[in-house]
Formats: structure tokens, C-alpha cells, sequence
């Protein structure tokens, strides 16, 4: 038997165990998230913004099915954690949330992007979650909803604070202001929070940005003392995302809304690395190998012939590729190949008779697979078909030789965030720790199937 890359996880009952072979026999590739490290991710967030006897509360971020983790696991982790608020974009996962059994009782939900037309304003209203206003349009038609539905919507008032994005500006402000105090003053809306999005907090090493931040932070102030003047006080203010919950205490008001960070990443690699912050990364990828050959010198590896090996060698096949959400620009090329340059490709982690090595995309990425050289003989090296390979992982030391997330995109010049949160639903989900983050009543909201 050939060495593998991961020892199979921690299995909470043999049914765990049977989950996780069923989902290898299903998909040669698995993505395993660990519910403990989300629920110790959030409680060190909630630490953090607390440690001066504050009473700020924390939201978890849980949009884009929680950043490629999994909507329901990752909201009730994150709940067990010590948040108090969840925050998706879309209002069908804030829909989802609810009907997954998390009441108003346990959880406040925001949701903040929607198609003002379209978007199912009275569901929303009727089943209390926190709606984002930014345009007058989206007002209107919330009002006409909690109308219907004899209650009023709970809002948030976005504010353009420099960002660009969504948001009322000091320009159209004064017309939103006699809006919200002729809705307010009907019952139609119970102004709950004020917020905005800063652009550019998680680049510290650049002056400019960190002025503009500041710019940013002034002009939320300015926002909030013209409401204030125009007697709308909202009882919420939320300004810090990740990158200015883990480095702007002075903004942390009275609700922080930590994204990437739940998931175990710093904002952007300028602010140095997760273990830095106290954040460990939830999601492991890994795959089975499926196919182990020799080839000779100058064998072209995938399309274009970009990587060119340089002596006889064994490759292998990891099967999952850009239809899977392993991004294409992670390809790999040598200076031998047609591209004339060398590329890093993305790490793989593959263990080898003499320990771990970090391998890497050899050619281009497919739609279903990728080629990893392993610049030697599988023989000599002990890998072979079927062994299970790392693709990233919490990032263990380097003795470890555990590629991350950022390292990946590294290579595919993008950004963490990407790399995890565009692994399409194919790759199997499963969850390690669950049993003992999640109480009997929650695990029963998670499809079965899932939990190791």
C-alpha cells in the first residue's frame, strides 16, 4: 500500500465513517470542512472585539454559501461560536437560513443585495430578517411590502462612504431622509442599522489606502450626524469587515461583520498571515489520484504543450479541474515548454516514501483534471493510483509541506476568497467535528450524509 497525503479523518460514529467512503466512491475529490475550527474562528472574533468589556456583537458572514463551506453547517457552527447575527447577499439564503429552523430568537439575519423589483420583500418582512436599503426604489417597494404583510421591515440604511458600490450619497441623501421619516412616522419601517463598506482596510503598507480608510470613517461619522439631525438615530451601527474587525478597534461600533475571517483567512496577504491573527482555515481539499504513469524527456503535458518535462519522469492525474472550480490561470508551464517561461503552477501536497512533497500543476488546467510531474519514478517515490493528495489545507508549518488557500492563489493570481468559494457543488462537502459543535436538534438540520 502506497503513503497518502492526509490520514483519514477523526470519524465521529461508523456511519461517519461509511459517509466518507460513500463520498469517495460518489466523487474522487473531497472537500472537509471542520465545524470546530469555524466555531473557534467565530469565538476568537467575539474575543476580539470584546476584550475591553465592550458589548459589540459579531456577525457571521455566511453569504456564497458560506464562502464555498456550506450555508446551514457553517451558520449554526458560527452560531455556536458566539454570533448573534448572520449576513447573506442574496435573500434566498437569508430565506434558507430561516427555513433551516434558525428563528429570530437565535439570530438576527442581513441580507443586503437584491433586485429591488423582484426581491421577495414580504417573505423576508414576515419572517423577521434585517433588509439593506440603499435606493429609493428598494424603499418604496419594502414599504409597499410591510403594507401587506401589517408590520414593518426591519432596515439598514447603506451609506456611500467612498466605496463606489451601493448606497445613498450625501448628494441624494436629503431626499432618502424624507422618505425614511414619512415611512417611519406611517409604521412601516423600523429604522434598525446604518452601514457601509470600506474599500481598502486590508492594505496597511500603503499609506494612500490607509488615508482613504480614514477618509471612509469620517464620512460614515458625517452620515451618522446628518441622520442624527434629522431625528433618525439608528440603534446599529456596522462599518468593520474582516480587515477592520482584526485591526480597527476604534470602529468596531456595535455590530463587527467578519467575512473571510470566520473561514480562517486574513483579509489580504499585506496584512501577514492567519496564525498571526489567531485564525486557523476551516476547508481541506483533496483528491485520489487517478491515474499514475511514466513519460518521457521533453513530454508535453495537457494543452498547448507549455510544460515540456525535462527528463523521464512519472506524472500523475488529479481529477477535478475548472469545472470544479480549480481556476484554469493555476496551469503551470517551464521555460522548455511553448510559452517559452516558467509558471508556478498550484501546490499539491503528495506524500512520497521519504515524506511529503509539494508538487505542482504541470500544464495547463483541464475542465475535469490536472497533471502534477512528480520529477522522479512513482515507483522509487511509493505514490500510485488511488492515493489521496492535498490540494490545501489549514497550512500546518512547513515541515508539513500543507499548501493554503492563499498559496493557491498565489499561483492563480487572484485571492483567497476565490479560490475556496468557487469549489462548484460536485465536490462533496463533508464536515469533521460536527457532533461535538452542534447540538442533537442542529445536527438534525444537517443532511445526514454529510457528517463524518
Amino acid at each position: 500500500m502506497s503513503a497518502q497525503a492526509l490520514a483519514d479523518p477523526r470519524f465521529s460514529s461508523p456511519q461517519g465513517e461509511a459517509n466518507y467512503h460513500a463520498a469517495r466512491r460518489a466523487y474522487p475529490a473531497q472537500a472537509i470542512v471542520d465545524l470546530a475550527v469555524i466555531r473557534d474562528n467565530m469565538r476568537h472574533l467575539v474575543d476580539i472585539v470584546n476584550r475591553e468589556g465592550g458589548e459589540t456583537q459579531v456577525m457571521g458572514v455566511v453569504k456564497a454559501d458560506a464562502y464555498g463551506h456550506g450555508l446551514i453547517p457553517t451558520a449554526l457552527a458560527a452560531l455556536a461560536g458566539g454570533a448573534t447575527w448572520l449576513g447573506t447577499a442574496q435573500a434566498r439564503e437569508a430565506l434558507l437560513l430561516r427555513h433551516a429552523g434558525i428563528g429570530a430568537d437565535r439570530a438576527h439575519i442581513l441580507t443586503w443585495v437584491n433586485n429591488p423589483l423582484e426581491a421577495p420583500y414580504r417573505e423576508l418582512i414576515d419572517a423577521d430578517i434585517d433588509l439593506s436599503v440603499a435606493t429609493l426604489t428598494a424603499l418604496e417597494h419594502i414599504a409597499d411590502a410591510a403594507r401587506e404583510a401589517g408590520r414593518p421591515a426591519r432596515i439598514h440604511i447603506k451609506v456611500d462612504t467612498g466605496f463606489g458600490r451601493n448606497g445613498f450619497t450625501f448628494e441624494n441623501l436629503p431626499e432618502a431622509i424624507e422618505m425614511l421619516m414619512a415611512l417611519h412616522d406611517e409604521g412601516v419601517i423600523d429604522i434598525v442599522g446604518q452601514w457601509s463598506h470600506l474599500a481598502v482596510a486590508d492594505a496597511p503598507d500603503n499609506a494612500d489606502f490607509v488615508e482613504q480608510t480614514e477618509t471612509q470613517i469620517a464620512r460614515f461619522e458625517a452620515f451618522t450626524q446628518r441622520l442624527n439631525d434629522a431625528g433618525i438615530e439608528p440603534r446599529i451601527r456596522h462599518l468593520a469587515n474582516t480587515a477592520a474587525t482584526l485591526s480597527r478597534p476604534e470602529i468596531h461600533y456595535d455590530l463587527v461583520r467578519p467575512g473571510v475571517a470566520l473561514y480562517g483567512y486574513e483579509a489580504d496577504p499585506a496584512m501577514g498571515r492567519p496564525e498571526q491573527y489567531g485564525l486557523k482555515p476551516a476547508m481541506t481539499l483533496q483528491a485520489q489520484l487517478s491515474s499514475v504513469k511514466d513519460v518521457d524527456e521533453n513530454s508535453g503535458l495537457s494543452y498547448g504543450r507549455i510544460y515540456l518535462t525535462e527528463a523521464r519522469t512519472s506524472v500523475a492525474i488529479v481529477p477535478v479541474g475548472y469545472a470544479d472550480g480549480i481556476h484554469r490561470s493555476a496551469s503551470g508551464s517551464d521555460e522548455r515548454g511553448a510559452l517559452g517561461r516558467t509558471m508556478p503552477g498550484g501546490p499539491v501536497r503528495v506524500m512520497t516514501k521519504d515524506g511529503p512533497r509539494l508538487m505542482r500543476v504541470s500544464g495547463r488546467v483541464c475542465m475535469d483534471q490536472f497533471i502534477i510531474d512528480l520529477h522522479g519514478m512513482a515507483d522509487d517515490l511509493g505514490v500510485a493510483i488511488g492515493d489521496t493528495v492535498e490540494l490545501f489545507g489549514p497550512g500546518r508549518g512547513e515541515a508539513y509541506a500543507e499548501p493554503t488557500a492563499d498559496d493557491w492563489a498565489r499561483a492563480a493570481d487572484t485571492i483567497s476568497y476565490e479560490i475556496f468559494t468557487c469549489l462548484r457543488n460536485r465536490v462533496p462537502r463533508l464536515y469533521a467535528h460536527a457532533t461535538d459543535v452542534l447540538s442533537t436538534e442542529d445536527l438534525d438540520r444537517l443532511d445526514p450524509a454529510s457528517i463524518l
